[in-house]
């Protein structure tokens, strides 16, 4: 089976290997050095969109430093004054206008098409020392536009890689992006410095920044979000297209097959816009995956145990390196399984110990299908620390509980 793929050079021009030791020269932003680090002097930060990542990064913004100043405009006024009132924000803005000329920082956290159209609208008042960055889970197309408009110099795309099944800011929360990934992609005219004063500021809001060239950031999530998205729901087609009249297929799904697509429940409209931005990437990741099915294909054709085994064995044995310490692309189930005899009043009971603990659930439910499952009673919970507990309360009262 083919083994590498290649990062596409997709439209680089010259400037854009620019050497880190060019970069020095030119302008920083309102920088301080503290016991050898470099900080950003912060005052005031801006967001254009108050969603569920804006909202979750102004809260956090103003939990860890709540001296800054936070001015923010959407769409939906209403939002904007919920979170004046909550003190998330301190001035709500009828429009991107020359209020943000006062920012430090700005948060383009729109929808990837919008946040290129309000670049040119602040282009005409930031002053050069504003830092701008956006949330995008795509950064190809944004960073063309940077280079268009000639903010190469103060530009860092940012993508933090958590969300939730909700949206908005009625769901934002300070913790949203702890210990996730946030990846950072900076212009190409950035000074090094401020690369490193904005990474200090992202660790500060205690997510795990990385720094990554734009198009690498691209196809990495290609291979490990976009694709694995496409796939799940290729798979829920398939079973739909393959079921009977008697949807036994959907009924016997219930279980692992659902865990495994889940993430196929997402936004269409969300992902729709992915699929375009991000098209190269995923289409050279998809060529790959196509040769692997392929190369399967005919080791079962030939009867190639070998061959079989060994493509199974290499899959588990990659996928147990992979690490739990941190949040990636897709957004981390919190659940485990329960064994429980079958007896009236069973489910009861564990919500009740758990509700006694403080302990709210998300879901719980019987499974059905155990072929590949160890235990009767699937329980999931909102994040970590209600999943640790809740595992540790449950062994202290003997139940047997399966972590994956």
């Amino acid at each position: 089976m083919q083994k590498n793929l290649k990062l596409e050079n997709q439209g680089a021009s010259e400037a854009e290997a620019m050497p880190q030791a060019c970069r020095r020269n030119q302008k920083p932003l309102h920088l301080q050095r503290t016991k050898g680090s470099i900080h950003m002097k912060i005052q005031t930060v801006g967001f254009i969109g108050l969603g569920l990542i804006g909202g979750s990064l102004a809260k956090a913004i103003k939990m860890y430093h709540p001296d800054v100043r936070i001015l923010a405009y959407m769409r939906s006024q209403d939002t904007l004054r919920e979170a004046v009132q909550e003190g998330t924000i301190d001035q709500a803005c009828e429009a991107v206008d020359g209020k943000f000329s006062a920012c430090d920082i700005i948060y383009l956290c729109a929808p990837v098409s919008t946040n290129a159209r309000y670049l040119e609208a602040l282009k005409a008042f930031l002053p050069e020392t504003c830092l701008l960055t956006d949330v995008g889970s795509t950064k190809t197309d944004i960073h063309s536009k940077v280079r268009a408009l000639g903010l190469t110099d103060r530009f860092i795309g940012g993508h933090p890689m958590a969300g939730s099944e909700k949206t908005g800011y009625e769901n934002a929360k300070p913790h949203l992006i702890e210990n996730a990934y946030y990846i950072l992609t900076p212009g190409e005219n950035v000074p090094s410095q401020t690369v490193e004063a904005f990474t200090a500021f992202t660790a500060s809001l205690k997510a795990i920044p990385l720094v990554l060239d734009y198009r690498q950031h691209d196809f990495i999530t290609a291979c490990v979000s976009h694709l694995p998205h496409l796939i799940a729901s290729s798979l829920v087609e398939l079973v739909k297209d393959l079921d009977g009249p008697q949807e036994l297929m959907k009924q016997i799904a219930a279980g692992g097959f659902k865990d495994i697509t889940r993430i196929a429940s997402s936004s269409p409209e969300m992902w729709e816009q992915i699929c375009m931005t991000n098209s190269a990437n995923i289409l050279q990741a998809l060529e790959h995956y196509q040769k692997q099915l392929e190369d399967f294909r005919q080791e079962l054709l030939q009867k190639d145990s070998e061959g079989i085994h060994s493509f199974f064995a290499a899959a588990r044995d990659y996928r147990n390196s992979i690490p739990d310490t941190s949040a990636g692309p897709l957004k981390k189930v919190y659940a485990f399984y329960c064994d429980m005899v079958d007896e009236a009043g069973g489910i009861a009971t564990l919500a009740t110990i758990l509700a006694s603990g403080g302990i709210s659930l998300r879901n719980i439910g019987i499974i059905h299908n155990r072929e590949f499952e160890e235990a009767v009673l699937r329980v999931e919970l909102y994040d970590e620390d209600a999943y640790q507990k809740a595992v540790a309360l449950l062994r202290k009262y003997r139940y047997t509980i399966y972590e994956r």
